[in-house]
């Protein structure tokens, strides 16, 4: 039975400044649970009977072993409307790679001030079906381990590492050889440019797109064209759906 302490330390994990101070994160679900288990360290697990039973074997090998409780209780302390059987809360990874190296090494992706949670667990997910396995992050983009970025990732969190960085700051010691992307309403197509197997791809805030400051370090601007090109349409596309072409389309040039 889920305790009134536990039932109130879990809701707390919905606050940004709860989950920084324990290093903490909060997943629901079999699907993503069950992806993230084999990474990242579990500190406490709610589950209830059912997943318990149909995971007997993951649980040998956790160190923590899961509470057992109804779905009544899992509901009190669920972020979800509907609650799907187990709630985990998982320690925060650490990344202490360097940041130059990876770039220079592989396609990675930075926002620049994304805001919304939906999108940058989107994006999350995105990365990780093109095989893009880290994101740069401005600081203040949205939190990662917001329960719905989390939620958003459907487990994309187990394989992409996520770096908050002071943006220009990681922009201006790049080499001026390394590729930097960036995406523009106004810029040459995106289908008509030699992308390049290593580098930076940059997305924009969603309302303003990059950022001035950012925007100076770009040397190869990039726009996805409307079609047909030139004619009226709306303004712009959804940052979690422009991240997908872009990926999209450097992948099909080196498939």
């Amino acid at each position: 039975m889920l305790s009134k302490n536990r039932i109130k330390y879990i809701r707390s994990l919905a606050l940004k400044k709860r989950r920084t101070e324990d290093h903490v994160f909060v997943a629901e679900g079999p699907r993503l649970v069950g992806e993230l288990v084999p990474v990242f360290t579990a500190r406490y697990i709610a589950a209830t009977q059912e997943w318990a039973d149909a995971n007997s074997s993951l649980l040998q090998r956790l160190a923590v072993q899961p509470e057992i409780v109804t779905d009544d209780e899992l509901r009190k302390v669920s972020s979800l409307e509907t609650p799907q059987q187990v709630l985990a809360i998982f320690e925060q990874p650490k990344y202490e790679e360097d940041a130059r190296q990876m770039i220079s090494n592989s396609l990675c992706l930075a926002l620049d001030d994304v805001q919304n949670p939906g999108n940058l667990g989107t994006i999350i997910r995105i990365a990780d079906w093109f095989g893009i396995g880290d994101i740069f992050c401005s600081r203040n983009t949205a939190d990662v381990y917001n329960p719905k970025t989390v939620q958003a990732t459907m487990g994309g969190l187990a394989r992409v590492r996520v770096h908050y960085v002071d943006l220009p700051d990681l922009l201006s010691t790049l080499p001026e050889s390394t590729p930097v992307y960036g995406t523009f309403l106004h810029a040459p197509s995106l289908y008509k440019t030699d992308l390049s197997s290593t580098g930076l791809i940059i997305m924009g805030n969603e309302g303003r797109g990059i950022s001035d400051e950012v925007a100076q370090y770009v040397n190869r601007r990039v726009t996805i064209p409307n079609y047909p090109e030139g004619s009226l349409t709306t303004e712009s596309l959804n940052v979690a759906i422009a991240t997908a072409i872009v990926c999209a389309e450097f992948r099909r040039a080196y498939k």
